[in-house]
């Protein structure tokens, strides 16, 4: 079962629980995938489905630091609750240890030396992470190595 029709599986599950908040989520991330399927003319594969659900947790976890800045709790909380949800989706996320040594690696395939080098580490490393890993947390660990 792909990532689609799992969304679609649990739509259906939420529909019958009367989930209200797991229905409304799911449902904003459908329609981020339909309107990108539109707009391409053809159905999505797992790992595009898997770039919206990680663009999707990083404008959620962007909202929660500002609601917690404003003092809106109640706002942070369905923030939080939302990013858990979308969080199901992805695959097992890599330890900080497991992403050190991909870096390390990385480093040696490409030769870099310096933080000059940074976008051509960081690009050789995103495809290998993709989905696993946190962009940030990534360029943290890449920073220090360099």
């Amino acid at each position: 079962m792909n990532l689609s029709e799992r969304l679609n599986e649990d739509m259906k599950q939420a529909m019958k629980s009367k989930d209200k908040f797991k229905l409304s989520t799911i449902r904003m991330v459908r329609s981020t995938i339909k309107n990108l399927e539109i707009d391409l003319k053809r159905s999505l594969d797992d790992n595009e489905v898997l770039d919206i659900f990680s663009r999707e947790i990083k404008q959620r976890k962007d909202a929660l630091q500002e609601f917690e800045k404003a003092g809106r709790d109640d706002l942070a909380a369905d923030a939080k609750a939302e990013i858990e949800l979308l969080s199901a989706y992805l695959p097992e996320q890599l330890t900080e240890e497991e992403i050190k040594v991909i870096v390390q690696q990385t480093i040696q395939e490409t030769g870099a030396s310096s933080k000059a080098e940074m976008g051509k580490v960081m690009s050789a490393l995103m495809p290998k992470v993709k989905g696993r890993a946190d962009g940030k947390l990534v360029n943290q660990v890449v920073q220090q190595f360099l």
